[in-house]
């Protein structure tokens, strides 16, 4: 008999069948969800899941709505597309009431109970929105110690609160997974544009994999709809939310991880400050700040400010980009610095839509090449922007790449939304000043709206692309790399 306000053990596991309508032979996931497109990295995801020597539990960690529960979902039907019984299969959202209160054992033993699984028997549970429960972390390393057949899986948001504590409760219990918004690669392939739009071509010896549009203004339209909801599987897939994206991602992004995520994991007390300091950043994303001009601007003390600014990179809802001078060395005291979105949809759901000649498109083009780079854990170390002051100009390139062993440079690129530095090299000026100091591995790149091609002034060559096509090139040879 149930406690007093305690729900019936009957009421969860009927919820549990519900939540699981593979237990009936021949039912699968729904319709909805088996059909939409697989992330890129679907492939190494369930390899890592079907990895079940070695007990572990895989931890999908990433930014809310980026399709975590839609690649565990994903994962299910592979499993019974393998042939795995779906009586083996438990799935369980922690964020539905019903389960409020049951720790994630008493969930386990009643799934086992239930189908009378045997001892030793190869079972799989997924626990989604894992960070609504108290202290996961203990609990899922205590299951893994346990139940020593079953391969757990778990999902949850704020990725790096999420890792910092996987790290120091689950050390050798636990593989993280990270899963980024989409790529722009990835949102061709989604809305099914990704051949009509680009062709192949034979890469420079040595180089990575090119590629050419076949029509660049074509490519530029799905560009701008990339920028405005692209980022987010669900807004891509879905019409009534794609119409209306500023309602959904600030009900299910900046309000549940500002209002309640952060607060809860960080114990912050004034969240309309958070929130306010957070639409500052997000409106001038790109933008080079330092903690003395945001704490004028903004009216919070510089401490908190570095706090803030902790907690949101932790969110993964922002990422800070570090400054070099013209000889490619960090500043002995960092006192300004670039904070980009991670995901430039972002921005135009809090402040509406962006056009292709809005004065926003500079910036948010900017953000969506960096936001490109954010997939690659090892590139995006090696990422900084240069400024430095020359004569009474201040001279900078937008993108510099050192190589991590010897700290130079690498490669430089200069962002453009607009094809007048094509012809007007004289709004390149910092980057041929830095491309002439260094010996780059590569030319010194710029985008451009629509022009492509290589410049030179006779001492100097310039290789022009434009920036959307740019932004799929970094995107699918990172994704040819991970996957």
């Amino acid at each position: 008999m149930a406690k007093p306000f305690e729900i019936p053990l009957a009421d969860v596991q009927k919820r549990l069948a519900l939540d699981n309508p593979w237990w009936v032979a021949g039912q699968g996931v729904d319709s909805e969800r088996r059909n939409w497109p697989r992330r890129a990295y679907f492939a190494p995801f369930i390899q890592l899941v079907r990895q079940i020597d070695v007990p572990r539990a895989v931890v999908l960690i990433g930014p809310r709505r980026v399709g975590k529960t839609v690649m565990l979902s994903h994962t299910v039907q592979a499993l019974l597309d393998a042939g795995v019984a779906g009586n083996s299969i438990l799935t369980v959202s922690l964020d539905t009431p019903l389960y409020s209160g049951r720790s994630l054992e008493s969930l386990v033993r009643t799934f086992v109970e239930l189908h009378r699984h045997r001892d030793g028997q190869q079972l799989w549970v997924f626990f989604d929105e894992i960070q609504y429960l108290k202290d996961w972390e203990v609990h899922l390393k205590s299951l893994v110690d346990t139940f020593r057949t079953i391969r757990f899986v778990a999902s949850g948001s704020a990725a790096a609160a999420l890792r910092m504590k996987s790290r120091e409760s689950g050390a050798g219990r636990f593989t993280e997974f990270m899963l980024p918004p989409l790529t722009f690669a990835e949102y061709l392939d989604f809305v099914e544009q990704e051949d009509a739009l680009i062709e192949e071509e034979l890469p420079e010896a040595g180089r990575a994999p090119a590629y050419r549009a076949r029509s660049i203004d074509a490519l530029n339209v799905e560009f701008v709809n990339y920028l405005n909801y692209g980022g987010f599987p669900e807004a891509v897939m879905n019409p009534a939310v794609r119409e209306n994206p500023a309602r959904f991602l600030r009900q299910d992004i900046v309000d549940k991880v500002l209002l309640k995520d952060l607060p809860s994991l960080y114990g912050i007390g004034d969240t309309q400050e958070l929130n306010r300091f957070f639409n500052v950043l997000a409106y001038n994303t790109g933008d080079e700040v330092s903690p003395e001009d945001l704490s004028k601007h903004t009216g919070i003390a510089k401490q908190r400010l570095q706090e803030y600014l902790e907690y949101l990179e932790a969110a993964f809802l922002i990422r800070r980009v570090h400054r070099v001078d013209d000889s490619a060395r960090r500043m002995q005291r960092v006192r300004t610095f670039k904070v980009y979105l991670t995901n430039p949809s972002i921005r135009s759901a809090l402040f509406g839509y962006v056009g292709p000649n809005d004065a926003a498109m500079g910036a948010l083009a900017e953000t969506a090449v960096w936001s490109q780079w954010l997939h690659s854990t090892s590139m995006i170390q090696s990422l900084h922007y240069a400024r430095w002051t020359q004569g009474r100009s201040k001279l900078e390139v937008d993108l510099v790449s050192l190589d991590t062993r010897t700290q130079k440079p690498r490669f430089a690129v200069e962002i453009k939304w607009s094809d007048a530095a094509y012809t007007d090299w004289g709004e390149l000026r910092g980057i041929r000043e830095f491309a002439s100091k260094h010996a780059l591995t590569r030319r010194p790149l710029v985008t451009t709206l629509s022009q492509a091609g290589i410049g030179s002034d006779g001492k100097l060559e310039i290789e022009f692309v434009p920036t959307s096509l740019h932004c799929y090139t970094i995107a699918r040879n990172l994704l040819r790399a991970a996957t």
